[in-house]
């Protein structure tokens, strides 16, 4: 088995990490899809495919992705302005691109291309970087945000950002530059609250005063705060949760469904999924550190980091401590193009573990 895996540039602790996480979120999801088997089986499919993503990811080594980032970057752009032009409509938004045997969203794609962009620009420069450096990398992280936030999806617009300046932080930015950019940023909250649409303010207002509205803008939060909270320590069981079983929680399956585990698990339950995903961004961290090049160390620190950030934007959303802004809770709940992205990362990862174990020969 060791041999498999060390052919297959795979890391167990890692994988065993996904793994189980991905076993907890097809357990949750039978649940929160009304105990679906056809739910499941599709779940199960596109996990199928994603991990045959980072099958395929965990061959390249970090050098051919180095070679091939601005290239990615500059076709992932080049999707996002196609899917303004002549992108499907879902929900209210213009996000998806219909290839025919495909159906997918661009924006997924920069998760991964902003922050192979911004570390394949830095990683050759020398660090920390100067403000000049951080602002040039500042602005490939922005183009893509505002295209995005364009179609709108503004929570995966965030996400995006987030990965490109997290790169920036672990280049050893300064602190006045930190300091100096955060200033900037709260003088410039006016500015975005003027462009943010009506629902996306309605989104913030209803954060700091829920019960406003208990019917309507509310109504999501409350609920989910209900299924948290009656939970307690053990949970009622599988498949006993009240509000996801008697349909009080609304897209259960996909962004709640951190609540639904929890009604049913209870804070023990909770823990136990906690500690997998500590698991893997711990480990994530690990290989970061270890990286030969700063390439490879900036690009795994970013993708553990920001698999970091999904998961405290979602748990945030639920317990009513963020807005709700859409963001799914990683590999547990149902989708598609995200699943791939995530696991194509996670690709990426073993992929610059594997190969500095052998280099290291």
């Amino acid at each position: 088995m060791r041999a498999l895996t060390r052919a297959l540039h795979l890391d167990m602790v890692l994988l065993s990490g996904l793994v189980f996480l991905m076993l907890v979120g097809l357990v949750a999801l039978y649940s929160a899809s009304g105990e679906s088997i056809d739910t499941l089986y599709r779940q199960a499919v596109r996990l199928g495919v994603a991990f045959t993503a980072l099958l395929v990811m965990a061959q390249i080594p970090a050098d051919n992705l180095k070679r091939w980032s601005p290239w990615i970057y500059a076709m992932g752009i080049g999707l996002l302005v196609v899917v303004l032009v002549m992108g499907e409509m879902g929900k209210g938004a213009q996000r998806w691109l219909d290839l025919g045997v495909v159906r997918f969203q661009p924006s997924e794609l920069m998760k991964l291309a902003v922050p192979m962009m911004v570390a394949w620009y830095l990683a050759d420069r020398p660090l920390p970087p100067r403000l000049w450096e951080v602002v040039a990398a500042g602005l490939l992280a922005l183009v893509p945000m505002l295209l995005i936030a364009r179609q709108p999806d503004l929570g995966t617009a965030l996400l995006v950002g987030a990965a490109g300046l997290l790169v920036v932080f672990l280049a050893g930015i300064r602190w006045r530059i930190i300091v100096g950019l955060s200033a900037l940023a709260l003088v410039a909250l006016p500015v975005l609250w003027h462009f943010m649409r009506p629902y996306q303010r309605q989104r913030v207002l209803t954060l700091l005063n829920p019960e406003s509205d208990p019917l309507g803008a509310g109504y999501h939060i409350i609920q989910s705060k209900i299924a948290i909270g009656s939970g307690g320590f053990y949970g009622k069981g599988w498949l006993n949760g009240t509000q996801s079983q008697l349909e009080f929680l609304p897209e259960r399956s996909t962004d709640f469904i951190f609540a639904v585990y929890a009604e049913e698990f209870g804070l023990l339950g909770v823990l136990l999924m906690l500690s997998l995903y500590a698991l893997v961004i711990l480990r994530g961290l690990y290989i970061a550190v270890k990286a030969q090049e700063a390439y490879a160390r900036l690009l795994a620190g970013s993708i553990s980091l920001t698999f970091f950030v999904y998961l405290f934007v979602n748990t945030g959303m639920v317990t009513g401590l963020l807005p709700v802004v859409g963001v799914p809770l990683p590999l547990v709940s149902y989708g598609g193009t995200s699943m791939v992205t995530l696991l194509a990362a996670f690709g990426i990862l073993m992929s610059i573990h594997s190969h500095r174990r052998l280099l290291a020969r």
